[in-house]
């Protein structure tokens, strides 16, 4: 099973989370979610452990108090496919979102960068 935690105290270590949630059975993997510029922590993680084990811990977490924060525990939903965006969003040429050519947001032709 795959559980979101959030509201997690931004300076809680994977390893405390891993402990908290050892106490229920065997945690298969744990990981708070970090930004990919900064590193620092995003406040939300993951933990997996089988059905029931998991179970037990949203049970017995959920609300409780860890590191100065009421932690929120829940089963994790599946991620939804998105679309990838696509960065090349010219229509005629030029540089930016043309829609005729030229440069910058034009819809026109021509056009100066200056």
């Amino acid at each position: 099973m795959n559980i979101f935690v959030s509201n997690i105290n931004y300076t809680t270590k994977d390893y405390q989370l891993n402990e908290l949630f050892s106490e229920f059975g065997e945690v298969q993997s744990c990981k708070i979610i970090t930004d990919r510029e900064t590193g620092k922590s995003r406040g939300f993680g993951f933990v997996e452990m089988t059905d029931e084990e998991g179970g037990q811990a949203i049970e017995a977490l959920n609300g409780k108090e860890f590191n100065g924060k009421e932690l929120n525990v829940s089963e994790a939903k599946p991620r939804e496919e998105k679309p990838r965006r696509s960065f090349d969003n010219n229509r005629g040429g030029g540089y930016g979102n043309n829609r005729g050519g030229g440069y910058g947001n034009n819809r026109g032709g021509g056009g100066s960068r200056w």
